[in-house]
């Protein structure tokens, strides 16, 4: 399968030591399966930081996710499992990892997900309305979480992509 990862810069190598804490699965090297999601992510950036958007391609054996090797948690479907894992996520104080999966793969969530766990914490909103609140706008779409460096060996960067 392809995957795709939305930047400003190429990827040439994956380094997970310049992951940012605090993502919906953790610290780690995020890809979307939808090309559109990943340059939105791109021109998103290129806006905040400047720069031009780019998306980098990679190639995945997705069998990997039903073999032995490696730890990896599933979510088909936004659910509370999902909500509570993102909030863990997303709340860890520390730099540490939270989880012990090498890849993850799941529904994104919103992009406004800091203001609805401020609300949830604060008790505005029922755990309910918080998940409701995190399911991603435009429909679905899924995100491959990758924390671990054996993970990120399972992909091979095929370069930039143009689609």
């Amino acid at each position: 399968m392809i995957l795709y990862h939305g930047s400003t810069i190429e990827i040439k190598e994956i380094d997970l030591a310049f992951s940012k804490p605090n993502k919906d699965f953790g610290k780690g090297f995020y890809l979307s399966d939808n090309f559109e999601q990943a340059y939105e992510m791109a021109r998103f950036k290129a806006e905040l930081l400047g720069g031009v958007p780019l998306v980098t391609e990679f190639e995945f054996d997705e069998s990997i996710l039903k073999g032995d090797d490696l730890k990896v948690l599933s979510f088909s479907a936004y659910s509370k499992e999902w909500a509570e894992f993102v909030f863990n996520n997303r709340t860890q104080e520390n730099q540490a990892r939270s989880h012990e999966y090498d890849i993850v793969v799941g529904p994104i969530a919103n992009d406004r997900v800091g203001i609805q766990i401020r609300r949830f914490i604060e008790g505005d909103i029922s755990f309910d309305t918080f998940l409701e609140k995190l399911k991603f706008m435009k429909g679905i779409t899924f995100q491959y979480y990758f924390g671990t460096q054996k993970a990120v060996e399972t992909l091979k960067n095929k370069g930039l992509c143009n689609d």
